[in-house]
């Protein structure tokens, strides 16, 4: 096997361990939907973002990595957003 080969293996098991972390968050996700909704909160809470979105950037030991992780993280709090604001209908 060559280094192309192991690199793509590599990645598709980080990818297996991913879908399952996606899948185990947003079941969690739902849970603040549900405190969100009995509670008439609006999706959106800003300070919270920037402040874990500064807590795990924090975590990357790659600095160089930073400007991906965050876009990347933003991406992924959108999508969560974008889900809580199709199921408080």
């Amino acid at each position: 096997m060559n280094q192309l080969e192991e690199s793509r293996q590599k990645i598709d098991a980080v990818d297996a361990q991913l879908v399952k972390l996606f899948e185990e968050r947003f079941e969690a996700v739902r849970g603040v939907l549900e405190y969100k909704i009995a509670n008439d909160m609006p999706v959106l809470d800003s300070s919270r973002e920037k402040a874990i979105v500064e807590k795990n950037t924090a975590r990357l030991e790659h600095e160089e990595l930073k400007p991906y992780f965050e876009k990347w993280y933003q991406a992924m709090l959108d999508v969560s957003k974008e889900y809580q604001k199709d199921h408080m209908k």
